[in-house]
């Protein structure tokens, strides 16, 4: 299938159905307790920066791996999957001294990913599978100074920022991804920079792709770490007709309910959501088995809150299977119609009513 009649397919079951997005990429890759060679592999085995803990260079060193957890996720049922490139910038990749391997790194990601949905299409007629391109939030921030004697300094431009992100887009554009999912935003001027980036590149070069816009509340305020509440978030992106906005990450579900609710209310657009497996232990692992995180994103979908859902940190397979059989007949979300008015945002939302 081209990727317009993969789209078609797209629009046209997700306004019958709440899809299913995958789980978390890391939780599995760490599962599988890979070595320094292993990250390395031929093409890295002379580089001069240690590559444990790259888990995207392993699109280039170690695909059979990531198709694999591909693979595991839509057996287990997942509609969608992201891109083994959340760190695939240069920013990121700058930490391994492997910037100059981004495009690569995203195009491998996506051939990998469209590959493992090719492999489970095949075996099954009947089914529809389709690949998010993973577009991480860097470790810079536009909108906040990293130096507190000086707040009006940033490390990072918005130009700069920009080019980052569209490099990294590129390659998951080139690699024939069917959505891109910008996720896990901390900062939405950064959000911005990278929405502007794709428009360019999709002027440059002539196809455009449906954006998922993802956010992160940072703490029970409800706030992303920039200040803003969520339904702000949504009105500072809300120019991009977004094919979906939500958030991720965060906390678990039961934590991110009311945040949630909030956009589902405010945005005329589907919603998305993939919460953590609860809130981290005191050693950094998630405890939330598959049924706990299965019944509140039932109780989400019941409430008529979503249209996608899915895992992030400490979710697995399994997660996802239970959410699978838990909303699988369940009706999506009616996407409302908001009246016109003017709203704006700054950390807090602001709307102009007659």
């Amino acid at each position: 299938m081209t990727r317009d009649e993969r789209l078609a397919a797209l629009h046209a079951e997700v306004a019958q159905r709440i899809l299913v997005l995958d789980g978390a990429m890391g939780t599995e890759v760490q599962a599988l307790n890979l070595s320094e060679a292993d990250y390395r592999g031929d093409r890295f085995a002379d580089h001069d920066h240690d590559l444990k803990g790259n888990h995207d260079i392993l699109n280039l060193t170690a695909p059979t791996f990531i198709q694999e957890i591909h693979e595991n996720y839509f057996n287990a049922g997942a509609n969608i999957i992201a891109t083994n490139t959340f760190n695939a910038s240069s920013i990121s990749q700058a930490d391994y001294g492997a910037e100059d391997c981004v495009y690569d790194i995203n195009h491998a990601g996506a051939r990998l990913a469209r590959a493992a949905a090719e492999t489970i299409m095949a075996g099954h007629a009947e089914r529809h599978c389709w690949v998010a391109g993973a577009v991480g939030p860097t470790n810079k921030t536009t909108s906040i100074s990293p130096d507190v004697n000086d707040p009006g300094y940033r490390a990072i431009t918005f130009d700069q920022i920009k080019e980052v992100y569209k490099e990294a887009v590129r390659g998951l554009v080139d690699g024939d991804v069917d959505l891109l999912l910008i996720e896990t935003i901390f900062d939405t001027l950064n959000a911005k920079a990278c929405l502007f980036g794709i428009e360019e590149l999709f002027e440059e070069i002539g196809i455009r792709v449906p954006v998922m816009i993802s956010g992160t509340i940072t703490d029970l305020s409800g706030r992303t770490l920039t200040g803003q509440t969520s339904e702000a978030f949504w009105y500072s992106v809300r120019h991009a007709n977004p094919f979906s906005v939500g958030l991720n990450c965060s906390m678990g579900a039961r934590e991110m309910r009311a945040y949630i609710a909030e956009i589902s209310q405010a945005a005329d657009t589907l919603v998305c959501a993939y919460p953590n497996a609860g809130l981290p232990n005191e050693f950094g692992q998630y405890d939330e088995g598959p049924d706990s995180t299965a019944d509140y994103l039932y109780e989400w979908a019941t409430s008529g809150l979503v249209n996608i859902v899915g895992g992030c940190c400490g979710t697995t397979p399994d997660h996802i299977r239970a959410i699978k059989a838990k909303v699988a007949d369940l009706p999506p979300r009616p996407v409302p119609t908001i009246d016109v008015a003017m709203r704006l945002s700054g950390l807090e939302a602001f709307s102009v009513s007659p």
